[in-house]
């Protein structure tokens, strides 16, 4: 399984909206300033983020987006699977069904414990444990 482009870029917007969480809109010039990603290619993300609600927009001068919800209420993997769809590896892994082999198929267990592991992973990864990593993970700021 390989995650795309649009599912990386996704997870890095919402990391953004999350590590600025503070009740005020955040423009996508901003975003894609700070993530070094095509404003272009953020509108189409952001507009299927908004879609599925998981951010909320205000249009005009002072407008922009900001996450609909908490940003521990987000895991990675509802992000993944909203731009991926499945994070399965194989078809069968998610739908036996999709098989004529499955019933007696030795492999497909190994595939369903691939999807199991990575499921297992994303989906309890928050975007507030992001946010925590990033912060122990940032420069310190000294005054002098």
């Amino acid at each position: 399984m390989k995650i795309s482009t649009k599912g990386r870029y996704a997870l890095r917007l919402m990391l953004d909206l999350a590590i600025n969480y503070t009740g005020e809109y955040i423009s996508i010039k901003s975003i894609a300033a700070r993530q070094d990603i095509s404003e272009k290619y953020l509108e189409q993300i952001i507009t299927q983020l908004n879609r599925a609600g998981y951010v909320k927009s205000v249009r005009g001068a002072q407008g922009g987006y900001m996450l609909s919800k908490a940003p521990a209420d987000y895991t990675v993997g509802m992000i993944l699977r909203l731009m991926e769809g499945s994070l399965a590896p194989v078809n069968c892994a998610e739908d036996e069904e999709s098989c004529d082999r499955a019933s007696r198929c030795v492999t497909q267990e190994v595939w369903v414990q691939i999807q199991r592991a990575v499921e297992g992973v994303v989906d309890h990864i928050t975007l507030e444990d992001l946010v925590t990593r990033y912060q122990e993970k940032a420069e310190p700021v000294y005054i002098i």
